[in-house]
């Protein structure tokens, strides 16, 4: 019995590196988009989900040419978010990043990631394949929660566009990384997004 659950960041946003909060894919992004579904194409999919957000939607619906048993439902769980904020032993390469965040931001992101986990890091029984197409943060945040690592740690556990991270939830036992960020699907020039920290 096997309970996967697949993580694919969106692909490269258009003018992501100026700042802008949201927007479509640049044609490298549409590209990374094509390449993780045809690298998913084999797998049967039961559930899949996606952030609201235009660019983890888009990634979705190109996906969705190659997925098409399966639609993607919406989730504000998705969303990209801040989950914990500056700790005592947070690094400090990480404290002017996280000084600029506001409290609120990381009050709204620590409550939506403990929903997150509740709703898709816990095992089911048979064999389950669930797919989420989310954020950077949201990914780090997930892989820092099955590794038991310190509250920061998701901000060090960087995930490229259209990387796949995949973990299997098992009843009775932790959680295992099968992979992280894998990127074979990807040609070198179309791998991006690796900037630390990076909340695209």
């Amino acid at each position: 019995m096997a309970h996967l659950l697949y993580l694919v960041r969106h692909g490269e946003q258009v003018d992501a590196e100026h700042g802008v909060d949201d927007g479509a894919l640049s044609p490298r992004g549409v590209r990374q988009a094509q390449a993780i579904a045809q690298r998913l194409s084999g797998v049967r999919f039961d559930h899949a989900w996606t952030s609201p957000l235009e660019r983890a939607v888009e990634t979705a619906s190109i996906m969705q040419q190659r997925l098409p048993a399966v639609p993607f439902e919406r989730s504000s769980l998705l969303l990209d978010c801040i989950p914990s904020g500056l700790e005592h032993d947070t690094p400090s390469g990480f404290h002017r990043f996280l000084e600029s965040v506001r409290d609120e931001q990381v009050e709204a992101g620590a409550a939506q990631m403990q929903d997150a986990g509740d709703q898709w890091l816990r095992p089911s029984r048979g064999d389950v394949n669930e797919l989420l197409v989310t954020h950077n943060f949201v990914i780090g945040w997930f892989v820092r929660e099955v590794m038991q690592a310190p509250a920061w740690q998701w901000m060090a556990l960087n995930q490229a566009n259209c990387g796949l991270t995949i973990i299997r939830l098992r009843s009775g036992k932790p959680a295992q990384l099968v992979t992280h960020n894998d990127l074979g699907h990807l040609p070198p020039e179309d791998r991006t997004g690796l900037a630390i920290p990076q909340p695209y």
